[in-house]
């Protein structure tokens, strides 16, 4: 039963991510915006399924509680029309994704050649002690912890760069 739980789990996360940036239901950063809530929701399944359920409950309240209401106050104050979006040009897009491309390969190369937990244990338990232990008496988690708040702030800035109206 576990096995079948990860794979919906993790299904829902990846489809939902999907859904996130290529919406084809409706034009609406709204409903980005709910799908994005929907994979916040089933990465914390994936969360109980490992039997942390601190980080679950963190994961909910936080992010699918605080920093979505953040993003749809940010939405929902540029009050956007569907006609009035923004067109993108095939240049931008391509440069955008190259330049993508090229950010992940040097992030994966650098992660790779830098041996970032290799001597990690995978035995840490989802209580607040043993989590709270690891996270602040030795710094290995540091770099995890960064990645995701720039990530958190490439969110945000991505939410107001596509929800932004032309300016002609």
């Amino acid at each position: 039963m576990q096995d079948i739980l990860f794979y919906l789990f993790a299904a829902l996360t990846l489809l939902c991510g999907f859904l996130v940036v290529a919406n084809p239901f409706s034009r609406n950063p709204v409903t980005s915006a709910m799908f994005l809530v929907l994979t916040i929701v089933s990465m914390a399944g994936l969360f109980v399924l490992l039997h942390a359920f601190f980080l679950a409950a963190v994961q909910i309240l936080v992010y699918a509680g605080a920093v979505m209401v953040l993003f749809l106050f940010v939405i929902m104050l540029l009050d956007l029309k569907e006609e009035q979006r923004r067109r993108y040009k095939l240049y931008g897009a391509v440069l955008g994704l190259a330049s993508v491309a090229g950010l992940g390969w040097l992030l994966v190369k650098t992660l790779w050649q830098s041996g970032v937990g290799a001597g990690l244990q995978p035995g840490y338990v989802g209580d607040t002690k043993s989590l709270g232990m690891a996270l602040f008496s030795r710094g290995e988690f540091l770099l995890p912890f960064e990645i995701v708040s720039l990530l958190l702030l490439v969110a945000m800035v991505g939410v107001i760069l596509l929800s932004k109206k032309d300016l002609k």
